[in-house]
């Protein structure tokens, strides 16, 4: 396997120098860029498991480079870390070593021979659990498809969509079980690809700086040299289908629409939107509570996939806010919208719009009026109603007053299962 690294620095001309450096040095190696004046500071359990060795500039946004480089040593299993200096000094450099630095290198002139030197260096410290035995072994155990991801052993494949595949995954370091998402995107710096790695390191990266019980964990982001994956938990349960599937009595629908709320809400006051609420990314924990997975560049992928020449619907049109179906712009309201559309399926067990091509369930979200709901489930129109109002501006405004309005009708629901009703 070539040798992966990870730049970080605020200049994007000197990233991507750095990177015609290591490519003209290293046969098929790969080079992920970070860049922390925009994204700020790496999630707290990033790893960098994917990656051989690390360069850091020494002012990486508003922020020391040494605290960054001692926040990062600590990290467990963390691979080589080499500081680079914007005025190199010996005072500096002693004290990145203090810090952890396996070298030092200065930023004003890039010396190619003693790059490539540090970098030998750092590939061969590099630190991975690996099972016992020989190369041929540790790839067998590390074989994902036709690529191989070191710090994971395989275990089986979960699904596959036309740009990723999710596998569950074992990992190495502490022997855990972890659904292993890998993008099948190269992160090359070059145009379209460029801009769908970052997008799905970006987003990924904030997702991780979320603890909230309703949103899905992540633990490691790592690329190779035509993939980006991302470690996450694992959800044996399943997701929400199969629960709509078995019939959700309303007071239990009520009760997980609201934790859906309450997960949007988060996502939403830290900039991110889900953009792909579907039952099939509502996961269920074995307490019954279920998890929002899925935000992000990978999903917007998928969707420009999902809608073919064929008029086969692989599930999003049926979820998807009008305005998000014709290419308009769209905020928070979209999400909330493809919630109202999973509580009418979780009450009345049938999807509110179907058609037999994907451009007519959109045509149908976008003019055909709710078909009605069943009699003893009028209560719940005024809510849904309110989700999926076709124009946006008579949706609730903000996830954070739809989750007040299911708490009082949760209240109600559970008041009136007490009564047996």
């Amino acid at each position: 396997m070539g040798l992966r690294v990870l730049v970080i620095d605020d200049e994007e001309v000197y990233r991507r120098l750095l990177s015609q450096h290591v490519a003209t040095a290293f046969e098929s190696a790969s080079v992920a860029e970070y860049d922390p004046s925009s994204k700020g500071r790496l999630p707290a359990d990033f790893q960098a498991s994917g990656y051989d060795v690390v360069l850091l500039d020494d002012q990486p946004g508003v922020d020391s480079g040494l605290e960054w480089l001692k926040d990062l040593r600590r990290r467990p299993n963390f691979p080589p870390v080499v500081y680079l200096l914007s005025s190199p000094s010996p005072a500096d450099e002693e004290a990145a070593m203090r810090a952890g630095a396996q070298a030092c290198l200065s930023k004003s002139k890039i010396d190619h021979k003693r790059l490539v030197e540090v970098l030998r260096a750092a590939q061969g410290k590099a630190s991975r659990a690996e099972p016992v035995g020989g190369t041929d072994e540790v790839d067998r155990a590390c074989r994902f498809g036709n690529l191989t991801i070191r710090g994971f052993r395989f275990v089986r494949k979960l699904a596959e969509s036309p740009v990723s595949t999710v596998y569950l995954a074992e990992s190495m370091k502490d022997k855990s079980q972890v659904a292993l998402k890998v993008l099948r995107q190269a992160p090359e710096m070059d145009g379209k690809s460029e801009g769908s790695f970052d997008r799905f390191l970006r987003e990924y990266e904030i997702a991780s700086n979320i603890r909230h019980p309703n949103i899905v964990r992540i633990f490691d982001f790592g690329a190779g040299d035509d993939y980006a994956y991302i470690a996450m938990e694992y959800f044996p349960q399943g997701d929400l289908r199969a629960r709509i599937k078995q019939g959700i009595k309303p007071h239990a629908a009520a009760a997980l629409v609201r934790q859906m709320a309450e997960a949007l809400k988060v996502l939403h006051q830290a900039g991110v939107q889900h953009r792909d609420l579907k039952p099939g990314n509502v996961m269920l924990r074995e307490d019954g509570s279920v998890v929002l997975i899925d935000f992000g560049m990978s999903k917007q992928l998928e969707l420009n996939a999902s809608i073919t020449g064929s008029g086969e619907i692989f599930g999003t049109p049926y979820y998807m806010s009008p305005e998000q179906g014709h290419g308009h712009e769209t905020d928070e309201r979209s999400d909330i919208y493809s919630l109202g559309v999973i509580l009418y399926e979780m009450l009345m067990r049938r999807k509110p719009y179907v058609a037999g091509t994907p451009m007519q369930v959109i045509y149908k979200h976008a003019n055909e009026p709710l078909p009605p709901m069943k009699p003893e489930l009028k209560r719940f129109e005024s809510i849904i109603y309110k989700c999926i109002a076709k124009d946006p501006r008579y949706r609730y405004s903000s996830a954070e007053q739809l989750v007040d309005v299911l708490k009082e009708a949760e209240r109600d629901e559970a008041e009136r299962a007490a009564m047996g009703f």
